[in-house]
């Protein structure tokens, strides 16, 4: 069973920062890491990771299951993934609410797809098979967004709060996948924020973002990429705390996965995050909308 209890804010964990990941003492910190890299039986890669769980909590954040695929998840993989999960024990273990193969093809990207009755169902149903398979509850987490896709039938609020419904999984709430999606479609990302199911939130992400320069066809109208590349933006801060106000304190992630810097500039992050929680810890409702103003 999962445990997320005492969690605060956690970092993305690297094999460079190891030692110093290892020996961190931040209260309530934790590591997060792609299972996919640790699905081997023995080596020096999942002995690492069990030497960081000894000191540390972690959570799992797969990227390859393709929960909105055409087909149930593979069986090997999610065998691999139960066993990793029973070794290791994390507090969390999310996915990605998109698609990776289709038709028996593997594309390696976390790929959209039109929100319909369809789709609910399926990715409902791959949903209960790897909950089923793990003998846990999942956290789904809410995708970037890059260009506009036809044929909805839900908004992706109300997709998700159904898929919470119909399955008891959690969700992962990435604040700034809502301001990437909000800049590039064209939506109010406090809006968005405003409608999320806040109740089934297991786990916040925080990410930087980066302008792509190449994408522009009107001048100011440049897409956000969702890079992980750089520190967290500070209209992504200010959407996080008046998130935390109203809701109050979710375990938090720095994510970082390239342009990586020193673990300390990490690590700073990540005790901003844990300050905004710790003084906004029972804060709620018009509460909020002061510390917005």
């Amino acid at each position: 069973m999962s445990d997320s209890t005492g969690l605060g804010a956690g970092l993305g964990l690297k094999p460079q920062h190891f030692e110093e990941a290892r020996d961190a003492h931040d209260p309530g910190l934790w590591f997060e890491v792609h299972p996919e890299n640790y699905l081997m039986e023995g080596g020096p890669r999942l002995a690492w990771l069990q030497a960081v769980r000894a000191r540390h909590p972690l959570s799992l954040h797969g990227v390859s299951l393709s929960l909105a695929a055409d087909a149930p998840p593979d069986l090997v993989q999610l065998a691999q993934l139960a066993r990793l999960v029973a070794r290791v024990q994390p507090s969390l273990v999310s996915e990605h609410l998109a698609w990776s193969t289709w038709n028996g093809h593997y594309h390696p990207d976390l790929l959209p797809f039109p929100r319909t009755q369809a789709a609910l169902r399926r990715i409902a149903g791959n949903i209960a098979r790897v909950q089923d398979a793990l003998g846990r509850r999942i956290a789904v987490e809410n995708p970037a967004h890059y260009l506009h896709i036809e044929g909805h039938d839900w908004g992706e609020t109300d997709f998700l709060s159904e898929l919470v419904r119909r399955t008891g999984c959690g969700l992962l709430l990435d604040v700034n996948n809502v301001m990437v999606g909000a800049h590039n479609l064209g939506y109010d990302a406090q809006a968005y924020l405003d409608n999320f199911p806040t109740d089934a939130v297991m786990e916040i992400h925080l990410a930087g973002h980066r302008r792509d320069d190449s994408s522009v066809t009107v001048p100011g109208h440049e897409l956000l990429i969702d890079s992980h590349d750089a520190p967290v933006a500070e209209s992504v801060w200010a959407l996080y705390e008046r998130l935390v106000a109203r809701i109050g304190p979710r375990p938090t992630l720095i994510e970082r996965d390239d342009a990586i810097p020193p673990f300390a500039e990490l690590l700073e992050e990540a005790r901003r995050a844990t300050h905004l929680m710790t003084r906004l810890a029972g804060v709620t409702g018009g509460a909020a909308q002061e510390l917005a103003a």
